[in-house]
Order: C-alpha cells, then structure tokens, then sequence
C-alpha cells in the first residue's frame, strides 16, 4: 500500500506537469486544428530560462519563494516571446496551406529551435539551481513527499484552474472558443482573429515555459533534448484527453503520469518512456477520439 501510495504521488507530479504541456497542444489545435511538435521545445526554452533568471538572482544573492517566483515568470515570459515569434514567422504566412506543409514546418521549427538552443547553450547538461525550500522532505506513514512535489502540484494545478476561467468567464476566452467553432462568423462580427491565434500560442508557451521550470526544480538538470520526449508524451495526454478539449487535457496528463508512475513501479522501469506510447497505440485503436471526445475549448 505504501509503494501505491507513494507511486500515485510520483505520478500526480510528473502528470500535472504533462497536463501543462499538453494545454498548449490542445489549444492550438482547438483555435487551428495544427499539431504544433514545435511546442516541446518551447517548453525546453521556459527550462533554459528559468535557469538564467535564477543564475542571475543566485549572483545577487536572492532565493526562496521570490526566486522561484521570479524563475518561474522568466521561463513563461521566455516561452511566450518564442511562441508569439514562432507562430507570427513560421506558421501564419502558411496559414491557408496545406496541413502536410504546416505538419512539415512545425518539424522544423522543432528541429532548428533544438539546434539553436545547443549552440547558445552548450550541448552539456545544465544543473539547475537548487533552492532550500524545495528540499524538504515530509514522511508520513512510510510515505516520501518532497516540497518539491507539493509545489508542483500546487502550482499546476492552479495555471490549469486559472486557464480554465479565463477561457471560460472573459470574454477574450470566449472569441477563442468562438474562433475555434467558426472563424469566419466570428471575423464577420468584428473579431480579429490573427490576435486571438497569436493570443492561444503566447498562452499555450507561456504554461508550457512554467512546466519547463518546475521540472528543472524537479530533476535538477536540464539539457537541450529534453523537448522531445516530454513533447511526445503531452501529446499522448492530449489525446487521451480529447484533442482540443482543455479540461480534457488536464485529466489526460494526470491520468497519463500515473500510467507512466504505476507501470514503473509493478511492470518494469525500463519500459517507463514506452508506456506513453503504449497508451497513444492503444487508444487510436479503441477510442481515438480520446477520453473527453475532441470538442474545442
């Protein structure tokens, strides 16, 4: 009972984090039905800016919740910026091309941003620097639970409830569930749309920017690759979720971090990455439309 416990708490950490990623792929998706593979290494990006807002904090002597605060607003801005500048240069101009060709740009991109961050930053693993405050350690009946986890958690878990009224109680949350239904009524009624697309990417990359973040706390490292599979698996919760559901992401990305936690646990840690896989197989097969179905936010 332990070990499940303990596994469920792995899982929900590592989950609400997925859940973060695969906010920005279900957004997108929702607003104009692309697979941005380039959102990875977005979330690569927020992990390397954190790292550099907190290496210069570290210089001027700052730590505690305003440094992770301050780290976590700087991977976010980061990811932000690079979103916005992805989305305007790369991807509008092909606004009215094919789907392959958006698919093919979006690979690109993922590609050229991974090679444009090993130059800048080094090829080496980065450590991340480590704060007091996460490394406590709470045991409670056999049970481990760092700071760590729990300010993950929390945190996630609050971007995500916050992204859900925003999109569902303002009233540019709701032109982006509008555009998402019917672009063209809503550029009829006064709407613009290249805003509200390029408003979804800064959104989307600013959350995928403060799950980069988090899991540098979380592992300690950070390196230039590490896009590529937590981008793989956010799509996984994606759709496990329902491509273009939000709260359907949400819940695919928590769900999907407790696979991953209880299949390393009672099936085999070498296989933990396969898992995310498996699932993705597996659903395409049963359910493609995924858990929550694929209507837009």
């Amino acid at each position: 009972m332990r070990i499940l416990v303990q596994q469920i708490i792995n899982g929900l950490t590592i989950g609400s984090v997925y859940a973060l990623i695969a906010l920005g792929y279900t957004m997108v998706y929702g607003i104009i039905e692309l697979i941005n593979f380039a959102h990875g290494d977005i979330y690569m990006i927020g992990a390397y800016g954190g790292l550099i807002a907190l290496t210069l904090l570290g210089a001027a002597h700052l730590s505690g919740m305003g440094a992770l605060i301050t780290g976590v607003v700087a991977g976010m801005l980061l990811s932000a910026a690079y979103g916005f500048t992805v989305e305007k240069l790369a991807y509008r101009p092909l606004r009215n091309a094919s789907r392959l060709s958006l698919l093919i740009t979006a690979l690109g991109v993922s590609i050229f941003l991974e090679n444009f961050v090993m130059i800048g930053q080094g090829a080496a693993d980065r450590t991340y620097v480590s704060l007091s405050m996460l490394n406590s350690n709470f045991v409670i009946d056999g049970v481990s639970i760092t700071a760590n986890q729990i300010v993950i958690f929390i945190a996630a878990v609050a971007i995500m409830l916050g992204l859900d009224l925003f999109i569902n109680r303002t009233m540019t949350g709701r032109a982006m569930k509008a555009a998402s239904q019917d672009s063209v009524t809503v550029q009829l009624m006064g709407i613009d749309t290249d805003r509200i697309i390029s408003l979804t990417f800064i959104i989307g990359s600013a959350l995928a920017g403060a799950a980069g973040v988090l899991v540098g706390f979380y592992y300690g490292v950070v390196t230039f690759y590490i896009g590529y599979l937590a981008g793989i698996k956010a799509f996984t919760a994606a759709v496990l979720g329902g491509i273009g559901n939000i709260r359907g992401a949400m819940v695919g990305g928590l769900v999907l971090g407790l696979l991953e936690s209880l299949g390393a646990a009672y099936i085999s840690s070498d296989y933990k990455d396969a898992f995310a896989f498996i699932v993705l197989i597996l659903l395409l097969l049963i359910k493609p439309s995924g858990l929550f179905g694929n209507s837009r936010p």
